[in-house]
């Protein structure tokens, strides 16, 4: 039963699908944020799903690129993309933790944050593009993998050690939720089944799809760390800009060297 209040916990945070979470305890979180690569999936294979129908209607690799980077941001309601740039104005006001936690939690955007979107979008679109052009089938590849990649980046930085910001919010509900074992676990799952996925086109194909995977994780890693020195822990925005960050990661090292 924790298990499936676990895929619920993770698609009913998410995404925007609709799943009605039944339980908000730190069993539920846990198995919730260990499930967040399986919700990342839904989300990729969708992406890559609108982007293969619409290359099979006639429409270019740029269109369809566009069209598949849009899919995570309709299924998150924008929220992934809304912590990236929450996340960008806090750091980039160079304002002590109190203060950037406070620019974080208002409605509007700042330059930093729409500076950062508009770089981040149009690394995703570009490489999807990239990715399209070689062929349907590395695209959609890729559309799943980095959805996956993101979310995993959200199950690793819910491990203990990295404390919330805030007292109250998804970052306090899921941090230190979960063990560094399950979340190790948790890591080398994604990485094997992602190599296995890229196996599928030679070798070459896996060690690139397992490189996707590292160079994601540890890119938000990276990140993590720098929001935990500023802010003092993770909140909801940072979680939204882990996201991001890891899944644009991924995208870029999957348009390389194809």
């Amino acid at each position: 039963m924790t298990a499936l209040h676990g895929v619920r916990f993770a698609f009913g945070t998410l995404t925007v699908l609709p799943v009605r979470v039944t339980r908000w305890d730190r069993a539920a979180a846990r198995a919730g944020m260990l499930c967040a690569p399986l919700a990342g999936l839904v989300v990729g294979l969708s992406a890559a799903a609108l982007g293969g129908v619409l290359l099979l209607l006639g429409a270019g690799p740029l269109l369809a690129a566009v069209a598949t980077a849009a899919v995570p941001a309709v299924l998150t309601r924008g929220l992934h993309l809304d912590g990236l740039a929450d996340t960008a104005d806090g750091l980039g006001s160079g304002k002590p933790a109190e203060d950037a936690l406070r620019i974080m939690k208002q409605s509007d955007v700042g330059p930093f944050g729409v500076i950062m979107l508009l770089f981040v979008l149009l690394a995703q679109v570009a490489a999807l593009s990239a990715l399209y052009e070689r062929g349907w089938a590395l695209g959609a590849s890729a559309a799943a993998l980095s959805a996956v990649a993101a979310r995993l980046a959200l199950t690793l930085a819910s491990r203990p050690g990295v404390p919330a910001a805030r007292p109250e919010g998804l970052g306090a509900a899921v941090a230190e939720c979960v063990p560094v074992p399950l979340a190790l676990t948790a890591a080398a799952l994604v990485t094997g089944c992602a190599a296995g996925a890229g196996a599928l086109t030679g070798p070459y194909g896996a060690l690139h799809a397992a490189l996707a995977v590292f160079a994601a994780v540890t890119v938000a890693e990276l990140l993590l760390r720098h929001c935990v020195r500023r802010f003092g822990g993770v909140t909801g925005d940072v979680f939204g800009a882990l996201a991001e960050t890891a899944g644009t990661a991924a995208l870029v090292v999957l348009a390389l060297g194809q």
